[in-house]
């Protein structure tokens, strides 16, 4: 007792108790301040990820391998797929395979009463690359998002456009159409074209997001004026950030992307944009009917592990499986510094070769489709396609090559094709090399003439 009564008065002499009962009140501030904020009773609020026009969920893959990097629990990050992820030509009309602005927000409601059931939390983040924005801007007008949704970030969604005018003028993407006219309709007295609810955060280009031209071109009509620029994604009332440089997919996709983000929502920055590997990660996902997100059954599924300098396979499959109904094909357990060859075999589909850098990290969302060849590329030796889902190719900007040379179709200026393909003469099999900013993948040049189609598809 002595010795406490020792300890308290030199405490109290040197300043250390009033230190201490300062940092004792800055604590309850503290945790007041983030009461506000929705993160003391839930420091992790559920973030779900909302894919674009044609896209799926397996897009999301990197970001979120950077949000688990930092901290975020697995299990409170989701990426939705819409079954049908593209527009109809007339948003009002129904098409087959398509799908309306109205049966995106109904799978998107969907989607979040899901996840807050599973999770048992008050509200969620949406985050949205290009098409899957309008889907969370009209759940949060028109559904019940004012309620539910804590943040929300639209990375390089066309808000006012990607034309104007009588082009196609009951489709979602036509700024002066029924659909974005409603949208952006301001709201309240500062005429807001955000909805009040949560904050909202854009990301977007400076110039080089193909769907934020002054020209036409990249919806096939080009010299026409499309009434939209650069500026087109940002939103009144938003905290509006631009990514000079980036693409439209990147500004979703990229490391500084992921940096934007997390800081909007924990308003701090990330420790690391790097992925952190795990030691044993664990492989699944979904192979897909072509044009859409439903799962398909049927396709035998083989992973083979492969030399990273050649693309050659180091053995037998390491895995194997025919897809049921769900259509997955996993699960693997993989090793996180070995490239990987994909199969896919299925009726009436070539057989396709899917090649990919190690996975760092374990992911439930490596999602593939089958393809068939058409009868022009059958003709060739074999068909090798170099694809970046998760953004395009730049030759302003951009270290690539395939088999040694720029990748063939990559025209010049604003960034907009994310596929090359590279048709070989016949010849014996032999390792192709894709090249882009540091990744490399080598795959092998499989016969097209005996329906082969061969893919390096880069990560990064």
């Amino acid at each position: 007792m002595a010795g406490d009564r020792r300890l308290s008065a030199w405490l109290a002499a040197s300043g250390l108790a009033r230190s201490l009962r300062w940092l004792a009140m800055l604590a309850v501030a503290s945790l007041a301040a983030c009461a506000q904020l929705g993160f003391m009773t839930d420091p992790h609020p559920p973030v779900i990820f909302v894919h674009g026009n044609g896209d799926s969920s397996a897009l999301w893959q990197t970001t979120i391998w950077r949000f688990e990097s930092n901290g975020w629990p697995r299990n409170r990050l989701v990426a939705i797929d819409m079954p049908y992820p593209y527009a109809r030509d007339d948003d009002a009309k129904p098409q087959p395979g398509r799908s309306s602005t109205a049966d995106q927000l109904k799978q998107l409601s969907a989607d979040v009463d899901r996840v807050l059931a599973r999770t048992g939390a008050s509200e969620v983040v949406l985050v949205g690359s290009s098409r899957g924005g309008y889907a969370i801007r009209n759940y949060v007008k028109n559904g019940a998002g004012a309620k539910t949704v804590w943040r929300a970030v639209l990375a390089g969604t066309p808000n006012h456009g990607i034309w104007t005018g009588d082009y196609l003028p009951g489709n979602e993407f036509n700024g002066t159409g029924p659909f974005l006219t409603a949208l952006n309709a301001p709201q309240g007295p500062r005429e807001l074209e955000v909805s009040p609810g949560p904050r909202w955060l854009t990301l977007r280009s400076d110039d080089n997001d193909k769907y934020a031209q002054p020209d036409g071109r990249w919806i096939g009509r080009p010299g026409k004026p499309t009434g939209v620029t650069p500026d087109g994604p940002a939103l009144r009332g938003a905290l509006n950030v631009v990514l000079p440089g980036l693409d439209h997919r990147e500004v979703a996709f990229h490391p500084r992307a992921f940096e934007q983000i997390w800081q909007f929502v924990t308003n701090q920055p990330p420790v690391r944009l790097a992925i952190v590997p795990e030691s044993a990660p664990v492989l699944d996902g979904r192979i897909s009917q072509p044009g859409t997100n439903l799962p398909m059954a049927g396709v035998t599924v083989e992973v083979y592990e492969v030399a990273p300098r050649t693309g050659e396979r180091l053995g037998p499959p390491v895995h194997v499986r025919t897809t049921g109904a769900d259509g997955r094909w996993g699960p693997l357990a993989a090793r996180s510094d070995a490239p990987y060859e994909f199969v896919l075999s299925a009726p009436g589909f070539a057989t396709t070769h899917i090649y990919r850098s190690a996975f760092p990290r374990s992911s439930d969302l490596v999602h593939m489709r089958p393809v068939r060849l058409s009868d022009a590329d059958r003709k060739a030796g074999s068909v090798v396609v170099m694809t970046r889902p998760r953004g395009y190719f730049d030759l302003r900007r951009d270290r690539m090559s395939l088999d040694g040379a720029l990748p063939p179709g990559v025209p010049p200026g604003t960034a907009g094709v994310s596929e090359s393909k590279l048709l070989l003469p016949p010849g014996p099999v032999r390792t192709v090399v894709a090249e882009f900013n540091g990744e490399r993948i080598a795959v092998r040049s499989w016969p097209a003439g005996e329906n082969h189609a061969v893919f390096a598809e880069l990560h990064y």
